[in-house]
């Protein structure tokens, strides 16, 4: 009767690791998932950073060049004051 009440338990102990291994596979794939959208997320992330960068570096651009022509300007407009005007 011993054993028969033995191999009940270990029966029973069994399908509880099995029943456990199930939900644990369950979670690591919900793992998974998640992982993978917050990798795309990221990358998306990193093409929008890359993008402002882009769009940083034209304005900083336009702003040397309009910052050149404003130094011109003033420089024309000093020389201006002491050539003579007819």
């Amino acid at each position: 009767m011993a054993e028969g009440v033995t191999q009940d338990l270990l029966h029973e102990l069994l399908r509880r690791m099995h029943t456990r291994f199930d939900k644990i596979d369950n979670a690591i794939n919900e793992l998974r998932s998640d992982n993978l959208f917050i990798r795309g997320q990221i990358h998306n992330l990193q093409g929008d950073v890359n993008s402002m960068r882009g769009s940083m570096a034209q304005m900083d651009q336009r702003l040397d060049h309009i910052e050149k022509r404003l130094e011109l300007r003033e420089l024309a407009e000093a020389q201006a004051r002491f050539e003579p005007h007819p």
